[in-house]
């Protein structure tokens, strides 16, 4: 008798679906693997040999496409979504990332619900830290039902919330959302991009390497996980050992190929807010279900330093200067580089990343700088509600006083207690009626699906809202005014 399970997994040929894949490959004994791939010169060249391996299907085909998909879902126990466009690509093709991160979650609930047995098939759709975005310190603690705040300007992030929301939404019996942070893996130093700097120095990743995170996804579709663990969201988080600050990490990396950052890198170069990453309360309760985690941070720049291009390698062979004037300069000059903006006047960008252009000015030196110790004593947001009573004692009296600390009403006049799942009716400040889940928004931190993300209009949702203020203000000054280009915002709306 074959008790053997069949895995869809998407974005096999990634960082993270490569290890994923590798996993179970190694657990053919127990799974059989469809993998859907884009037919592109370099993933034909990475998953073509795996093409003739005992217990593989290689579907060369699309993610936008709903019958790639549905082959890919036909006959499948598990569904692991990680494909799609990331960043920093996704800064560059905003329109491409919508229809890609959207388009293939539609499709594969689609796919789900259309075959005879949706209500045994499990979904593990993998979204973001993004979602949450900017929580430098002191708001740097963060676990799921916090505001969902995405950065300006990232329709990565924007599109990974809407496909979460469909999610979560679906009406699937078995589904679950892990929030991916940021991914350590050998390449990362290959190809630079201006993103490096979107990055305050100042600000908190809690990493996760590859080699874990495709642990995580073979993990999840062993047999003993347990019922509660579906139709929640989680942080994917490497706990302790993999808590740094950007200044920490990049320190270190630095020096393990032979350089001072301080030296190749102008401090003024990093942006001072509106990017993403935190350290996570619930940290430990994925590893509790899926026991994925191994090494370190520390552990990990060891192995860089060992895997970085020859070209990195000779860097400390290099003068500093030329280093920084010919490789670390040119990048953050690209169009998408904070310095652009600065030689640009690029007011919007350089609001949304700065302030402005003279609290950017005030920047200090690196002589001046003096790192950042964030606490180390996890402190919760409030979430509006009464979280000491179990999940299945939430009433509907628990939804207004939520929906009224987000500065909205619930208009339910009924719900079943502990019912979390079926969609009620609620108000926004701003006069938006829509339906939504008690799941997705005590459980997710969404809310309004009209007033976020664009137009990042935030400044008067945090007056507003006082759920929102709480990542808002500690980072934001109360008066600020922003000049995002319309334009940009309509394409994002679409």
């Amino acid at each position: 008798m074959n008790n053997k399970k069949t895995v869809f997994l998407t974005g096999a040929s990634g960082n993270m679906g490569f290890e994923g894949f590798k996993q179970l490959l190694n657990r053919r004994e127990h799974f059989d693997i469809v993998a859907l791939v884009l037919p592109t010169e370099k993933d034909r060249k990475s998953m073509s040999p795996y093409e003739k391996e005992p217990g593989v299907k290689i579907i060369w085909g699309d993610l936008t496409n709903y019958d790639d998909v549905a082959r890919g879902v036909m006959g499948a126990d598990y569904v692991l979504h990680v494909g799609g466009m990331v960043s920093p690509a996704a800064d560059y093709l905003p329109a491409l990332t919508t229809q890609v991160n959207v388009g293939a979650v539609r499709n594969i609930i689609k796919a789900i619900k259309a075959q005879a047995n949706p209500d045994e098939i499990k979904l593990v759709y993998i979204g973001t830290v993004a979602e949450t975005g900017d929580r430098n310190p002191p708001i740097h603690w963060g676990r799921p039902g916090d505001p969902i705040n995405i950065s300006v300007y990232d329709n990565y992030a924007i599109s990974k919330t809407i496909a979460e929301r469909e999610v979560i939404e679906s009406g699937l019996k078995y589904w679950v959302t892990l929030r991916q942070t940021g991914v350590l893996y050998s390449g990362m130093l290959d190809n630079l991009d201006p993103i490096m700097f979107h990055e305050p120095i100042n600000g908190v990743f809690e990493w996760v390497t590859a080699r874990d995170s495709g642990r995580l996804l073979a993990n999840v579709c062993n047999e003993d996980i347990p019922e509660e663990f579906w139709r929640r969201i989680y942080n994917i988080g490497g706990g302790e050992k993999y808590r740094t600050t950007n200044y920490e990490f990049m320190e270190k990396s630095f020096a393990a190929l032979g350089m001072d950052v301080k030296k190749v890198t102008d401090l003024n170069w990093f942006a001072t807010r509106n990017f993403h990453g935190q350290w996570y309360e619930d940290s430990d309760v994925l590893e509790e279900y899926l026991h994925f985690r191994s090494g370190s941070a520390d552990e990990f720049i060891a192995e860089l330093k060992e895997n970085a291009p020859f070209k990195m390698k000779l860097a400390k062979y290099v003068p500093a200067l030329f280093i920084k004037k010919l490789i670390m300069e040119p990048v953050a000059n690209k169009e998408l580089g904070t310095m652009y903006w600065m030689k640009n006047d690029v007011k919007d960008r350089i609001t949304a990343f700065f302030g402005s252009k003279e609290k950017w000015k005030e920047i200090p030196s690196w002589e001046e700088y003096k790192a950042v110790e964030p606490s180390k004593k996890a402190v919760r947001l409030n979430h509006g509600y009464d979280e000491t009573k179990p999940r299945s004692e939430l009433d509907l009296e628990d939804m207004k006083q939520a929906a009224e600390f987000r500065g909205g009403d619930c208009l339910s006049e009924t719900m079943q207690k502990g019912d979390l799942s079926t969609k009620l009716r609620w108000c926004c400040a701003f006069g938006h009626y829509f339906e939504a889940s008690p799941t997705l928004v005590l459980l997710g931190g969404h809310w309004c699906p009209e007033c976020l993300p664009a137009p990042w209009n935030y400044d008067e949702e945090a007056k507003r809202n006082p759920f929102f203020a709480q990542v808002w203000y500690p980072l934001h000054d109360k008066e600020e005014s922003y000049f995002y280009d319309q334009s940009i915002l309509r394409s994002y709306k679409k």
